[in-house]
């Protein structure tokens, strides 16, 4: 199989000829290592049209070179990357414009651009947003199957860490039992802190796990992800502990049915826009439009919340190769909260749901 990592270089080239770049200057980490392989917490990279360099410091000399192999020029730094930076572009040839990443870049660091053209430095810099992002959207094999395997890892968990759950315990022990289960079942980390939200709090799209302790006939909303070969997954399945009461079920009933129009609706080719409109329609319709106040869903891949966006104002379109959340919800202050999340495949035939656990009111 050819290193996908040499698909990546050459589409971001020609975005970087399209653009009128001579290079970018990659600072995003997700990006660096999409691009590299590079997977360590410090590192610049910078791609030209024939060459990329990846700056990191000595904690990394040895994982740096062993993960991006061939696909970059390694250059170890012992005090300052930046410092490094300046003195290695001159071996990159003419870069007259350079662009950096403006969505992921501080403005400490943004100033060190003004700082070295006072210093004689004669590369023009501009800000670019989604050059790498837009090729990220697009997921090849090698990466659903990660993202699969990162679905099995929270399936398990979620499994194992069900037959605890009780009236008596508390949101953060469920918490510590999930992502103790995680960590048992492979997954490498937590793509995001977990929510456990019980009774009331489930109301709170993303509460953070608390103290509180469930008491029966109480909605409890588990919202959480895996980590696998770097790819995230994320999935969210409400509960009743003990018996559910008939506004509950119906509640629950509107917004699992939601969830699997949209689930078998969505398509490549759709707007994002649109792809929202298949879940809240179907809620709006049964009056609870006011109660779903977020977005349908986002994309997922090395972060958890990445492109392309499924929202009332999202335009774009949805390209085949996304795996995408589908997670409508239904929050009613004082009263609770619920939400089923799956995440699914764009092909060129349709939606493949790769989440299989229950949608069923499962209760506990």
């Amino acid at each position: 199989m050819s290193d996908p990592r040499e698909r990546r270089l050459s589409a971001l080239r020609a975005s970087l000829a399209a653009e009128g770049l001579d290079a970018l200057l990659v600072t995003s980490l997700a990006n660096v290592r999409y691009l590299s392989g590079f997977s360590g917490s410090s590192a610049l990279l910078v791609v030209n049209a024939s060459d990329a360099l990846l700056l990191t410091d000595f904690r990394y000399a040895v994982q740096a070179r062993a993960e991006a192999g061939d696909a970059a020029r390694v250059l170890v730094e012992t005090t300052s990357l930046w410092a490094r930076l300046w003195a290695a572009l001159p071996q990159l040839g003419t870069l007259d414009v350079v662009g950096f990443e403006s969505a992921s870049l501080m403005h400490a660091d943004f100033q060190r651009f003004a700082d070295a053209a006072k210093d004689g430095a004669r590369v023009g810099w501009r800000p670019t947003t989604n050059l790498v992002e837009a090729l990220r959207e697009r997921k090849d094999a090698q990466e659903v199957a990660c993202i699969r395997d990162a679905v099995r890892i929270a399936e398990l968990a979620l499994a194992g860490t069900l037959e605890s759950v009780r009236a008596g315990v508390t949101e953060l022990e469920i918490c510590g039992t999930l992502e103790a289960r995680l960590r048992a079942e492979g997954s490498e980390a937590h793509p995001f802190d977990a929510i456990v939200a019980s009774g009331e709090r489930s109301a709170l799209p993303h509460a953070r796990s608390s103290a509180r302790v469930l008491a029966r006939g109480e909605l409890l909303l588990v919202d959480f992800g895996a980590v696998s070969g770097g790819y995230c997954s994320d999935l969210t399945r409400t509960f009743v502990v003990g018996g559910a009461t008939v506004e509950q079920r119906d509640t629950f009933a509107i917004v699992r049915e939601s969830n699997a129009t949209a689930s078998a609706s969505v398509r490549a080719g759709m707007r994002g826009k649109d792809a929202d409109a298949l879940a809240r329609g179907y809620i709006e319709r049964r009056g609870f439009g006011e109660a779903f106040g977020h977005s349908l869903g986002h994309g997922i891949g090395l972060e958890v919340h990445e492109a392309p966006r499924l929202a009332r104002s999202a335009d774009a379109l949805l390209p085949v190769g996304a795996v995408v959340t589908i997670e409508p919800g239904i929050y009613r202050q004082g009263w609770g909260g619920i939400r089923i999340e799956d995440d699914v495949l764009l092909t060129a035939d349709g939606p493949q749901v790769l989440t299989g656990f229950s949608r069923e009111l499962i209760e506990l």
